[in-house]
């Protein structure tokens, strides 16, 4: 029986990939065969897809008992989607991988030497995006030097969920329950040693991505209030900062009013004073907002997640949720659920 270090799991997280995964399993299968002395294995979740995802992923179950698959109650995202995953993983090292096939499973032999090595998260950074646009490329590099510097955590730039992380990360990661969970950031938290391997990512296999402009923005500002307070103290010096200019101008009035008289403001320059200090007021109250549903959503103290149906394979992951009968764990038996330690 493989030890820890000899175990791999490829972890790959799935909302309606139903034409990329017969096309992109073959792949990893292969990467997985490259490997000497690594006891290779495949986890499939499905995170809620609304198409023939989950008959895709089963159709790999059958013809390769190294796939176990994973099957949330509903959409929970994919952060969600990567938790519940990584909670299944008991024992060895798993690679994340993104279920469009922009991440290629042919650089899983050099992250398994960078592991091999010593290193406990062993990412993968873009030095190149192909198959999209001008504006995403543009707003995806701003984010990241945005959140670089504006968070405390190191969050390496240009570097998705494409990584290894060692028994000992995982462990560390599943410490961590909070539920707005930006994961990159979370790697970051971890800590320990880290390794960059540069890859050119490629287009989408098949189908489009469920990640438009609005779901990327939200993203975006999930994880700056995930990892950073600095919103808050931006609105805080800004109202500083008004309030000086204000006292300022205060004085310039009198004197003027003392010297030259006082003649009636303007109206519309009066509306504009207004509409300007009244939409800043907007804008901190939005951000204090933003904190406190975080918080809100916290004391909830709701799971993290539910699965309807976990099916590990003949040589699947190691877990502590056992399949039922029909090789099945589902909906009418003991959900497992993404719990919060007490």
């Amino acid at each position: 029986m493989p030890h820890d270090q000899d175990r791999l799991t490829v972890v790959v997280a799935a909302r309606n990939e139903a034409e990329a995964l017969p096309v992109l399993h073959p792949r990893i299968a292969a990467a997985l065969l490259q490997l000497d002395g690594v006891d290779g294995r495949v986890l499939y979740v499905d995170d809620g897809s609304t198409d023939a995802t989950w008959e895709a992923m089963r159709r790999l179950a059958r013809h390769d008992p190294c796939v176990s698959l994973l099957r949330l109650s509903r959409n929970f995202g994919k952060e969600l989607a990567l938790t519940a995953a990584l909670d299944q993983v008991e024992t060895g090292a798993v690679l994340i991988l993104d279920a469009d096939g922009q991440d290629p499973p042919e650089l899983i032999p050099q992250f398994v030497s960078k592991w091999r090595e010593g290193y406990d998260d062993v990412h993968g950074t873009r030095i190149q995006r192909e198959g999209e646009g001008w504006l995403k490329r543009a707003t995806a590099a701003g984010f990241y030097r945005v959140i670089g510097r504006l968070s405390k955590t190191p969050i390496p730039a240009d570097t998705g969920d494409f990584r290894l992380l060692s028994p000992r990360a995982l462990a560390a990661l599943r410490q961590l329950r909070e539920r707005h969970r930006f994961m990159k950031g979370l790697f970051g938290w971890v800590g320990f040693n880290q390794t960059a391997i540069p890859y050119r990512r490629e287009a989408r296999l098949a189908g489009r991505s469920n990640f438009g402009l609005w779901k990327l923005w939200n993203f975006a500002l999930e994880g700056i209030t995930s990892f950073s307070t600095a919103p808050l103290r931006v609105a805080t010096y800004f109202g500083l900062l008004t309030a000086a200019f204000s006292f300022v101008f205060a004085v310039w009035i009198m004197v003027k009013a003392a010297l030259y008289g006082d003649p009636v403001a303007g109206w519309p320059t009066m509306m504009v004073v207004i509409l300007f200090l009244g939409g800043i007021q907007l804008i901190a109250l939005g951000l204090i907002g933003e904190y406190l549903g975080r918080l809100y959503d916290e004391a909830k103290q709701r799971p993290l997640y539910l699965v309807d149906i976990w099916q590990p394979g003949a040589g699947g992951v190691f877990s502590s949720q056992q399949p039922d009968t029909k090789g099945e764990l589902d909906a009418h038996a003991t959900p497992t659920v993404g719990k919060q330690d007490s």
